[in-house]
């Protein structure tokens, strides 16, 4: 009977860590949370299989005005070219549930890459939420830029302005591009950790 409960018992305590650790946020410093998710263009994707390259992951949502302003006035895609072209891996996530704003398939969610000329890496589509909340992603846009270790070294917005306004744009600093310059350089990052602003990540109901 003793060893019945103790084994319950530490059956428990396992299964409890390990719901802490899936619910945990993800940690600068720390491991970035591994996925492996589908693309706009159908392929299969690792987290784990791009260690040795950098990595930024972008929340987006197309309908939201925060992220209209990024990607109308063209900077989230000037920003995505120079981490591409400088050997970054970018991931664009849509975490959108079926229903709700900015939900798209993978046939839309391509239109909209070479509609807008983005620069991405690859498109990911989350429609139940399981990335997103893996990385508690709250806002489109959301910014997570991993090394080539696999460790986290900055995550929130993109910018110091939390507009939906073009005209924001001008004399803005741009965290992801700050933090990607300190990273190429083998600097620290100044500001590991910001605040995200924009729309809420359209989950489903009970996500």
């Amino acid at each position: 009977m003793k060893i019945h409960i103790k084994y319950i018992f530490m059956s428990f305590i396992a299964c409890f860590s390990l719901s802490y650790a899936a619910l945990a946020d993800p940690t600068i410093g720390a491991l970035a949370p591994v996925f492996e998710a589908k693309t706009s263009t159908g392929e299969t994707i690792n987290l784990a299989d791009l260690r040795g390259q950098p990595v930024m992951l972008e929340w987006t949502n197309h309908e939201c005005p925060y992220v209209r302003k990024h990607y109308e006035s063209g900077n989230m895609q000037r920003t995505q070219r120079q981490l591409t072209e400088d050997g970054a891996v970018w991931i664009s996530i849509i975490s959108s549930a079926p229903g709700q704003q900015g939900y798209v398939g993978a046939a839309e969610a391509e239109k909209l890459s070479q509609s807008r000329g983005v620069y991405a890496t690859h498109v990911v589509l989350d429609p139940e939420g399981m990335i997103g909340r893996l990385y508690n992603a709250k806002t489109t846009p959301h910014m997570f830029l991993i090394d080539e270790k696999g460790v986290l070294q900055y995550m929130g917005a993109i910018d110091d302005q939390p507009s939906a306004r073009p005209a924001s744009l001008e004399g803005a600093q741009n965290y992801a591009l700050t933090a990607w310059a300190a990273l190429k350089a083998g600097k620290k990052i100044k500001d590991t950790s910001t605040k995200p602003y924009g729309c809420s990540v359209k989950y489903g109901a009970g996500h």
